[in-house]
C-alpha cells in the first residue's frame, strides 16, 4: 500500500472506529464490486441473501492493539477505549463489509497466517459449490507494520536486514536472500456460479478449477524439510481440477525470500512435476510487492488470475545470481507472454498450513 486514502472510501466516523486492517478491506471490496461491474446498491433484498463474504487476516487488528496496550500502561483500565475489542477482533472486516453493503449471506473470517488468503478462497468456493450462495466476495487484507509486529518477526530472524537497499532486499531465489520484507494491503475477488455470472453479464476472468490443502505436522514456522506439505498440496489441487500435471503453465510460488523456504518449495514443484517443472513459468510476486501476511494468497491469486486472463506471466525481480539449488524456470525480471491455460498459486503459513489454488481459463 503507497499513501492510502481511506476518505476515498469511509467517512470519518468509520475511519475512526475501525482498525486500519479492516479499511484495507472495505476499500479492496468496493473495488472488486466495480470490476466486477456488480452495483450493491442495485441488489435486491433476495439477492443480498445469497452474497456472502470470507475476508481473512492473518494477525488482525494489530494496530489498535499496540495503541490501548500503550494507553493501559500510560492512563489505566478505564482509559480502554470502547472500541478496542470491535476494533481488534480479526472476524471484523468480513463483517463490515456485509453492513457496508448489506450482504446477508454466509459470513466468516480466516485465519491461517499466511496461508489465509487462499484459504478464504477455498471456503468461498465451497459455499458456493455446497449451494449457500449464488457469489461470495472472499480475501484477505493485513496491516501489521508496526513496532510489534516487525519486532517479532525480527526476532525470529524471518526478515531480511538488507536496510540499504529495501527496494531490491526481497529476492526470491537469489543466492543472497536473507528472508522476506513485511508489507501490508488487501485482495478480495468476487467468486460467482457460472449461471449468476452469466446471467447478470459478468466478466469472467478465469475459473477457480481445484484447491488442494495439507500440512508439514513438522514445526510451528519452518517449513518440512522434505518438503511433503507443499507437494501434496499442489498434488491435491491439480487433481481437484481435473488436470494433467503436464496442463499447468504458470505456478505463483509462495517463495517470501527466505534461505530455507524457497529451495523446499522449488524441490516440491519438481516433486510434483517431474520433468515438466522445468517448462513452467514460475513467479514469485513477493519480489515486488513484499510479504503481506494474511493478504498476500488474496493478491497473488489475483495476480495468477490476471496471467491467466492477459497471457502474461508477472516476472521475478531482484534476482541477480540464482542459488544453485534453485533451477527453474522464474521468469526473471520481466514479464513473459505466453498462453497460460492452467495456473497454481500457492500459500503457506506459520502452522504448517498448506493452500493451492488451481485456477483455469474460462471456457465460455
Amino acid at each position: 500500500v503507497d499513501d492510502f486514502d481511506p476518505t476515498a472510501y469511509l467517512d470519518e466516523k468509520q475511519i475512526r472506529h475501525q482498525d486500519l486492517f479492516s479499511q484495507y478491506a472495505l476499500a479492496v471490496t468496493q473495488q472488486a464490486f466495480e470490476d466486477a461491474e456488480l452495483d450493491p446498491e442495485a441488489l435486491t433484498p433476495e439477492q443480498r441473501d445469497d452474497i456472502g463474504v470470507v475476508m481473512g487476516t492473518g494477525v488482525g487488528g494489530s494496530n489498535i492493539f499496540v495503541d490501548e496496550v500503550l494507553n493501559l500502561e500510560e492512563n489505566g483500565a478505564r482509559r480502554i477505549s470502547p472500541f478496542f475489542v470491535p476494533m481488534m477482533i480479526s472476524n471484523m472486516a468480513a463483517g463490515l463489509i456485509a453492513m457496508e453493503h448489506t450482504l446477508r449471506g454466509p459470513n466468516h473470517c480466516v485465519v491461517s497466517a499466511c496461508a489465509t488468503g487462499n484459504d478464504a478462497i477455498t471456503d468461498g468456493l465451497l459455499l458456493l459449490q455446497q449451494g449457500h450462495a449464488d457469489a461470495m466476495l472472499v480475501g484477505g487484507t493485513e496491516a501489521s507494520v508496526n513496532e510489534l509486529c516487525v519486532g517479532g518477526f525480527s526476532s525470529m530472524r524471518a526478515m531480511s536486514t538488507r536496510n540499504d537497499e529495501p527496494e531490491r532486499a526481497s529476492r526470491p531465489f537469489d543466492e543472497d536472500r536473507d528472508g522476506f520484507v513485511i508489507a501490508e494491503g488487501a485482495g478480495a475477488l468476487l467468486l460467482e456460479t457460472v449461471e449468476h455470472a452469466r446471467e447478470r453479464g459478468a466478466p469472467i476472468y478465469a475459473e477457480v478449477a481445484g484447491v488442494g490443502k495439507s500440512n508439514d505436522a513438522h514445526h510451528y514456522a519452518a517449513p518440512d524439510p522434505d518438503g511433503r506439505g507443499a507437494a501434496l498440496a499442489m498434488e491435491k489441487a491439480v487433481d481437484d481440477a481435473g488436470l494433467d500435471p503436464n496442463e499447468v503453465d504458470h505456478v505463483n510460488m509462495h517463495a517470501t525470500s527466505t534461505p530455507v523456504g524457497d529451495v523446499i518449495e522449488s524441490d516440491a514443484v519438481k516433486d510434483v512435476f517431474g520433468d515438466h517443472a522445468y517448462d513452467i513459468n514460475i513467479s514469485a510476486t513477493k519480489s515486488m510487492t513484499g510479504h503481506m501476511l494474511g493478504a498476500a494468497g488474496a493478491a497473488e491469486a489475483i495476480a495468477t488470475v490476471l496471467a491467466i486472463h492477459e497471457g502474461r506471466v508477472p516476472p521475478t525481480i531482484n534476482v541477480e545470481a540464482l542459488d544453485e539449488e534453485c533451477d527453474l524456470n522464474y521468469t526473471l525480471h520481466e514479464p513473459v507472454d505466453r498462453t497460460v491455460g492452467a495456473a497454481l498459486t500457492n500459500a503457506f503459513g506459520f502452522g504448517g498450513h498448506n493452500t493451492t489454488v488451481a485456477f483455469t481459463a474460462f471456457d465460455d
